[in-house]
């Protein structure tokens, strides 16, 4: 990797000298090329320094994605300081919570989140000062305080430290802030590049790729070091729509990332069969495997593209494991259920619950190490300890096996795993059996009390347009006919759609609460 492009502050530099007038990010504000960029970085870098600010504070956003949030990345990683995206679904506590936990002295946040600003800072009591995006009342805006506050000294950056601080999405207990170097973001860079094999992922300057998932998670924040090391345009999306992805397509997208349920929203948007894909040379996805059905519309719509899908996890940078496009398969195959093959420079193995790995084809949990790995969880050392060990391992919790081609399958969150009469249950080895039952759109397994089994498996299944009624019995035959009779659903609930997160996986701590309420413990 060139010295110039280890962070991503210089790497904007790099392209500001050699392709100034390229478009570096396009938003609905507008176009910014490189050059502008740069300027725009520096000045908001020495404005933090200038204004007190020192090496290793946290600077929060709160807002959806803009081009704004990604040049306020850059310019804390250029001043030598940590950006902390907040999710904006968050109720005023839990952004409380992030903004306690970070100790930011500043917060910047959009104008339609002022107020769950003001109140979350009060109860924080960190923050020095709050920024907003454009003018709101008496509120100072970001603009103004950059012209108030005299420049400060900007050092070079150190890309071994934090530079990205991400929260994990707290499906149990409060969540934890991953701290991601410049080194994390950037180190898989070169392995990939120009290679023929990961042409998933080959971008060039003048290329683009797509922000359109949240910037509180890897897979939104994650699009900026990708697009900048690579001298790209990123067009970002405040939020997900069809119709917003389709404005990018018509303007020549070349590349994105999206969640199966949003890839399924975007192929059967009325919309779609009169737009032209072809710009479109690869798409990847992740959270959830593609169901086959849905690859062949896909296939059917984009017919040139790549399709890769992706897995990893916020303490990883994102992806560490790649299912490559030759086995998407439209007539299907056993490697379409699974998670594919580490990236280049990534050690994945199956352990058991001594940390030992175990044979092929035996469900452990997934443990790997790499240059991608967090630097740790900030301010907690006991949860770092928990997650990396001594010799580097990560332990990512999710439950999976290795087969003996060195292909990797995910058979559940190991937390998730369901106790029923001693035996083992992985919810989503029952969620692959149901799946394809001709009334079922979406299905999610969890385990519920049961006086004899200690846990009973129960489905809760979504039905798919057009069917107004479920019939639960012939679900759960679909199911015995393809598993063990004592993984098949005691019962089965129909709601209308499944609760997901921001980054698009299911809530099964959602949908189990109602039927632990008032026991002393989560599981039996």
């Amino acid at each position: 990797m060139t010295e110039t492009r280890r962070c991503i502050g210089s790497s904007i530099a790099q392209w500001a000298a050699k392709t100034p007038d390229n478009i570096a990010i396009d938003d609905p504000d507008g176009l910014v090329s490189y050059a502008e960029l740069d300027r725009r970085v520096s000045e908001y870098a020495a404005a933090f320094v200038g204004a007190g600010l020192s090496k290793g504070d946290r600077i929060c956003y709160l807002g959806k994605n803009s081009g704004l949030y990604f040049t306020l990345f850059a310019a804390a990683s250029r001043a030598g300081m940590v950006i902390a995206p907040i999710g904006w679904r968050l109720a005023a506590p839990e952004v409380a919570y992030v903004l306690k936990d970070t100790k930011a002295p500043l917060l910047i946040c959009e104008v339609e989140f002022a107020e769950i600003a003001a109140n979350a800072a009060a109860e924080a009591g960190s923050v020095k000062t709050i920024l907003t995006t454009k003018p709101i009342g008496d509120q100072l805006t970001l603009a103004d305080w950059v012209k108030a506050t005299p420049p400060g000294p900007i050092e070079q950056c150190d890309p071994a430290e934090g530079v990205l601080q991400l929260y994990t999405s707290g499906t149990t207990g409060n969540p934890k802030g991953a701290v991601l170097s410049n080194d994390n973001l950037f180190k898989l860079r070169p392995l990939v590049e120009n290679k023929p094999e990961h042409a998933w992922i080959d971008l060039k300057p003048g290329d683009s790729t797509l922000a359109v998932m949240p910037c509180a998670h890897i897979a939104g924040s994650g699009i900026g070091p990708i697009a900048f090391y690579n001298g790209a345009t990123m067009m970002v999306i405040p939020e997900f729509h069809p119709d917003h992805v389709l404005d990018c397509v018509d303007k020549g997208l070349n590349q994105f990332f999206l969640v199966p349920t949003a890839l399924q929203m975007l192929v059967n948007w009325p919309r779609a069969k009169d737009t032209d894909f072809s710009s479109i040379r690869s798409v990847t996805y992740g959270a959830a495997p593609i169901p086959l059905e849905l690859l062949r519309q896909c296939i059917k719509t984009m017919p040139q593209a790549l399709f890769c899908q992706q897995y990893g996890m916020t303490e990883t940078t994102g992806t560490v494991c790649i299912l490559p496009p030759e086995d998407h398969d439209p007539e299907g195959n056993e490697r379409m259920r699974g998670i594919g093959v580490p990236l280049p420079s990534v050690e994945i193995r199956i352990v058991d619950e001594n940390h030992q790995e175990v044979p092929p084809n035996t469900i452990g949990e997934i443990a790997t190490r790499s240059g991608l790995n967090m630097l740790h969880y900030f301010n907690n050392d006991a949860k770092t300890a928990e997650t990396i060990d001594a010799d580097g391992w990560l332990y990512t919790g999710d439950a999976a096996v290795m087969d003996e081609d060195g292909y990797f399958y995910i058979k559940d969150r190991v937390k998730d795993m369901i106790i029923s009469g001693g035996e083992n249950v992985y919810p989503a080895e029952v969620e692959n059996a149901i799946f394809g039952h001709p009334q079922v759109n979406e299905v999610a397994v969890i385990g519920i009390p049961d006086a004899k089994w200690g846990e009973a498996v129960k489905a809760v299944v979504s039905p798919k347009p057009g069917v107004e009624d479920v019939d639960t019995e012939s679900v759960m035959s679909w199911a015995r006919e393809r598993i063990a009779g004592f993984k098949v659903p005691k019962s089965v609930d129909v709601i209308a759609e499944l609760p997901r997160n921001a980054s698009g996986k299911i809530l099964r701590r959602e949908l189990r609460a109602p039927y632990w309420e008032g026991q002393e413990r989560g599981v039996n």
